[in-house]
């Protein structure tokens, strides 16, 4: 319809101007002539001016056509040129649509506002799988790319809004059904455009295919969620810190909360205290100095230490770990775990191999080897080391008449009176039955006799209380042998001390004697018989 209308408007302009040459030109011709007819009379001289009259008509007219045809000229050749830059626009829009929009490796399509393709270009064909040629002037590919109906509505209804302006998509992602490749996810970026009268004219979209790094994304999640859960159910603290004087944690797991009573962010960071505040200072070097040599060495660390929990608890840890670089610097990576359990069994085990387990006091192992040690100390240094060989006097009556429990009970009282008796350097240790050892370091003959004397007569003076019956008196006998004057080695002091004991047995019992080297005798106790 503007078609004909504009194409009509020449045709009348036509006319109007041969309406009014034909007007001008009768007009001239009629009053013309009569004014010359009126003015000349001589026939020859009123036909050479009506001769120059029409020359005069034609050269006006001639000149007048010139300036309109020329003007026309210069009208059509402003026409021609813009008909020519237009096309040369066209050409380069063209060449851009080719060069820049077909060959970029990014989805760009364009829809007019009924939502059918316009532009289609080289990447929507390949992620897609639709041709150009199969999409362009349709809005039939909305079914093949979203072939489920709810789907398809909530997604048309957002290019509606984007066509009407009231959004624009940046991000937007939509998974697609491809026609080759399986379903694909794409990020979008949308917006409507304008025409030169302000209407909209359509949209245009730019896609990304995103499947993959989408896809890698989820993979990573997955594996984030799983190590999450590994960590959260690992039986210790799984922890990253710096290797600095704080070991300032950079991440702990949410074991910590279980192994120090701490929340993680509390200690992340020093914000609430740093993670050496837990740990004993004089262990805190000691644990340093093992990281250190470990890192030395280019190997994992392995140490054990003390933790001081929230509650004021203390707790014994294994750490295992090793050193990486990270970002230029060094950090430390490992597990933390609570081995108090542990401890405290290997501290029974320990008590069991080395203690006795009626009174608690050193078996004979143990006391064979710390007098081994005191003795070779002795040596070293020239020191004097005494030992006590004790036995209990009539203790098999005991038994006979009272019965092994109330036996052992007066074992484990005589035990505690003779610990309780002793120096903390000193050493006491049961040599099986109600026999028992007193190792007294740097201790002379005269000083040993003396604390002797101190037990038996303890012993003998304080009445044992027992579970069965009335409280028991008993006595024991005491030998004694000094290194180096009776023997230079621990089995041979105590061959001299039990020796002096069973001559104080003889003697009596209740009786302290000092071995004696002359001719295999034995010194005379002090005290005489109680």
């Amino acid at each position: 319809m503007n078609h004909t209308k504009r194409s009509g408007t020449p045709v009348k302009r036509s006319l109007k101007v041969a309406l009014v040459y034909l007007l001008v030109g009768g007009l001239w011709i009629l009053f013309s002539d009569a004014a010359v007819e009126r003015v000349v009379s001589d026939p020859e001289m009123l036909t050479r001016l009506q001769t120059w009259k029409g020359w005069a008509f034609v050269a006006f007219t001639g000149g007048v056509l010139y300036l309109v045809m020329l003007r026309q000229f210069q009208n059509d050749r402003v026409m021609l040129d813009r008909q020519l830059g237009q096309q040369e626009e066209i050409r380069r829009l063209s060449q851009f649509q080719q060069s820049v929009i077909d060959n970029a490796n990014i989805w760009i399509n364009v829809l007019d506002p009924d939502g059918r393709v316009l532009i289609w270009n080289r990447a929507a064909e390949e992620i897609s799988g639709y041709s150009s040629d199969a999409v362009t002037g349709s809005d039939t590919v909305w079914e093949k790319l979203y072939p489920d109906p709810d789907y398809r509505a909530w997604v048309l209804e957002r290019v509606s809004r984007i066509m009407a302006g009231d959004e624009e998509a940046e991000g937007l992602e939509t998974t697609i059904a491809t026609g080759h490749n399986g379903n694909r996810t794409i990020a979008w970026n949308s917006r409507s455009f304008l025409d030169a009268a302000g209407r909209t004219a359509g949209s245009i979209a730019i896609g990304m295919d995103v499947t993959e790094p989408r896809a890698a994304e989820s993979t990573l999640k997955a594996r984030e969620r799983q190590l999450r859960t590994i960590m959260d159910n690992l039986p210790g603290m799984a922890y990253r810190c710096l290797y600095d004087e704080y070991w300032t944690m950079k991440f702990i797991s949410s074991g910590c909360r279980d192994l120090t009573g701490y929340e993680p962010d509390e200690l992340i960071d020093n914000r609430h205290l740093p993670w050496v505040d837990l740990m004993f200072a004089d262990e805190s070097d000691a644990v340093s100095s093992a990281v250190d040599d470990a890192i030395a060495a280019a190997e994992p660390f392995s140490v054990e230490y003390r933790l001081r929990r929230a509650n004021g608890d203390i707790i014994w840890v294994w750490e295992r770990g090793r050193a990486v670089e990270d970002d230029g610097g060094m950090v430390l990576e490992g597990i933390i775990l609570d081995v108090t359990e542990r401890k405290q069994l290997e501290s029974r085990l320990s008590e069991m191999a080395t203690l006795d387990p009626l009174t608690g006091q050193f078996n004979r192992r143990e006391t064979d080897r710390i007098l081994q040690e005191e003795v070779t100390r002795a040596e070293r240094y020239g020191r004097k080391l005494a030992i006590l060989w004790v036995d209990l006097d009539h203790f098999k009556d005991v038994n006979d008449s009272r019965g092994h429990a109330v036996g052992d009970e007066v074992l484990r009282s005589i035990s505690l009176r003779l610990a309780d008796s002793i120096r903390t350097v000193d050493t006491l240790g049961r040599f099986g039955g109600e026999e028992f050892i007193v190792v007294l370091p740097e201790m002379s003959v005269d000083e040993a006799w003396d604390v002797a004397e101190r037990l038996r007569v303890r012993v003998a003076d304080e009445p044992i209380r027992v579970s069965d019956g009335d409280p028991l008196t008993l006595t024991i006998s005491i030998g004694v042998a000094v290194y180096p004057d009776h023997a230079e080695s621990a089995e041979g002091l105590c061959n001299m001390a039990d020796k002096a004991m069973y001559q104080a047995k003889d003697q009596g019992r209740n009786r302290t004697m000092v071995f004696s080297q002359v001719a295999g005798t034995i010194e005379s106790d002090k005290s005489g018989e109680a």
